[in-house]
Parts: C-alpha cells; structure tokens; sequence
C-alpha cells in the first residue's frame, strides 16, 4: 500500500464517515441507488430520499417489477431524472441477465444502462471489496491538488492523467474503505473553496499546498453564458384544481406530470387555439439546468367551455392544487404554492 493510501485511510478511521446509511448494511443494491443518487447531488440531500426510496424498493426484484411513474413519483425532487429511469431499466436488466444480483465484473457493470466507469467502480469497490479505482468530482479535485495537474478534468488528457493517478493509488486491501475515504477527502477537508489543508492527511506533499496554489487547482472549467429560454405554464383551474398533463418520455422532466406549456412567443395565440381565458401572471420563477436557464411565466387560465372534458384524451388529469401528487417537477411544485397562497379561497 502506497503512503497516499495510508495516509488517507488512517485519517478516514478517525474522521471519515462512518454512519451513513448505505454502509449499515453495505452491500450491493444499497451501494448502487446511493452512487446513482449521489451523481450530482450532496450526501445531506440523498439521505432522506435514500430512506424512502430503499423503504418502498428495498431490492432489485422490487423496482423491477415496479411501475415507472412509480419509481418517478418515489425519484421526484432529487431531480436529473433520467437516473431514475436508467436505475430502472437497469434493474430490470439485471433480474433478467444477471439473476437479479449485481454483476461483479467491471465491464458488465459499466453496460448497465446510467452507469460510467467511475460509478460502476465505486458500486463494485464498496460492496464486494474489488480493486478498482473510482474518479468522480471529488476524486479528481483531491489528485488534481495533490500532484499538481493542470488542465480542466473534463479534458480528455487530463482525465487520463487523473485516472492514471487514481489507480496507481488504490489499494489491494480496505478498498471498500479507501473508496469512501477519497471521497469524503474531498466532500469534506478538500473541498472547492476554503479547504481545510491544516486537516488533510496529504499535506505534507500536496503539490498545491506546497505551491501555494489550491486555490487554482483543478483548472475550472472554460466559463460560457448559459443561454437563457422562456416558456409559459398554464394552471388551468376548473372545477377539480388544475390540469395536469404527462410529459413525453424524452427531453427535459422526462414522463412525469406537469403544468401544460405554451411558448413565450405564441402565448398570445394560445388563448384562441386551446379554448382558454387568460387570467393573471404570477411572478416569473427561473429553473437552471446544466445547460440553460429556463424562466417560467405561470398564467392563470380557465375553459371556455366549462363542460369540455379534458379526461377524454391519454396523460391528463385534473389535480386538487391543495394536494399535489407526488412525481411532480420541483418548479412545478413551487408554482402551484404560489399559486395556492394567491387564490382566493
């Protein structure tokens, strides 16, 4: 064992983290839908959803044989969706392929659909002890600063060169702990801003500490303007709340409930073409993505028609805004509390 992974697992025995849930047992399908759920989101944000989540699935035969809106309603809020999805398909690919037990080799656990290398490594390091070395956010900020890489991660030389790095550091034995020891390094001592370097075990030969340049290292990446979109969501009132309708299975929210849409430029003739009167605009809620902003206009809008059934076509349904169902988008949920405190009661 190298002296990086001493170091680093002697720090982890006495200041790691040690409760989390999917530790208590940790094996595999506790590990998978925790690696899946951390992808982009904090250990603090996961947890509540983890509970729930394994609470109604509590193995892979379970959410296979679930339904998707389901699984989406039991996902709702954690946001980036199509991880709900892939983690879905992918446990049905395992009850069919695999006998309904994780695959142990890292090939067949990177075809799984929604799982990388690093995910996949990690899923098989945690829970059935292998030897492969993961490389996620974390990861790579702490050998970034420990040997001194330069260059954006996301680049493709960088990242092998990280890679390299991170497997020439993996132990043969404790990888399950030396995996989640690298990880909380860098969730919780070396962190992207003010790191706490007098704590970190490596400080003594970090090449950024001892250059005086953490604060550079990793190289951010090449900053762009995130283009800004504009749609209008209609809360539809009758009767029974307001109408829902599904998304499609693709694009953005994919297969979940939402408030009907209308572009921001054709929302003058959305009135005439759907058979609406506009009522009023309550304020605009913008929602980032990766990728671009999207600012939301809700408008207020009800039937001409009173007697119109909106039932009678797939994928609508009429919604008590005072309980809204589980499965919806975050802004869509904020939006129909606003909505809540300003209508008339």
């Amino acid at each position: 064992m190298d002296t990086f992974a001493s170091r680093l697992l002697s720090w982890w025995d006495t200041h790691g983290r040690h409760d989390l849930p999917w530790q208590h047992p940790r094996e595999p399908w506790r590990v998978w839908v925790a690696e899946v759920m951390l992808q982009q989101t904090q250990v603090a944000t996961v947890i509540p959803y983890f509970a729930r989540f394994m609470a109604r699935f509590p193995d892979i035969a379970t959410l296979a044989a679930a339904d998707e809106d389901e699984v989406l309603a039991h996902w709702a809020g954690l946001g980036y969706y199509r991880r709900a999805r892939f983690l879905h398909a992918a446990a049905r690919h395992v009850v069919e392929h695999h006998g309904g037990r994780f695959p142990q080799n890292l090939e067949a656990a990177m075809a799984l659909p929604g799982l990388g290398r690093s995910t996949a490594a990690a899923i098989l390091a945690q829970a059935y002890g292998l030897p492969h070395a993961i490389l996620d956010g974390n990861v790579k900020r702490v050998l970034a600063r420990y040997h001194g890489i330069e260059g954006w991660p996301g680049e493709g030389l960088v990242e092998r060169a990280l890679w390299h790095k991170a497997e020439a550091h993996t132990p043969r034995e404790r990888v399950a702990d030396y995996t989640q020891a690298i990880m909380d390094l860098g969730a919780t001592v070396c962190s992207p801003k003010n790191p706490a370097c007098g704590r970190c075990p490596q400080q003594v030969d970090c090449a950024a500490l001892q250059a005086g340049r953490v604060d550079e290292l990793p190289t951010p990446r090449p900053r762009k303007v995130l283009p800004v979109r504009r749609t209008v969501m209609l809360l539809i009132e009758g009767e029974a709340g307001v109408l829902l309708e599904r998304r499609p299975p693709v694009g953005v929210w994919p297969g979940l409930y939402s408030l009907p849409e209308c572009s921001a430029e054709d929302a003058a003739d959305c009135p005439e073409r759907l058979g609406l009167v506009f009522g009023e605009s309550l304020p605009v809620l913008r929602h980032t993505f990766s990728h671009y902003h999207l600012d939301i206009e809700p408008r207020r809008a009800r039937l001409k028609d009173p007697v119109v059934r909106v039932m009678d076509e797939g994928g609508r349904l009429w919604y008590n805004p005072a309980h809204p169902p589980p499965g919806l988008p975050a802004p869509v949920q904020r939006i129909i509390q606003q909505y809540c405190k300003r209508k008339p009661t």
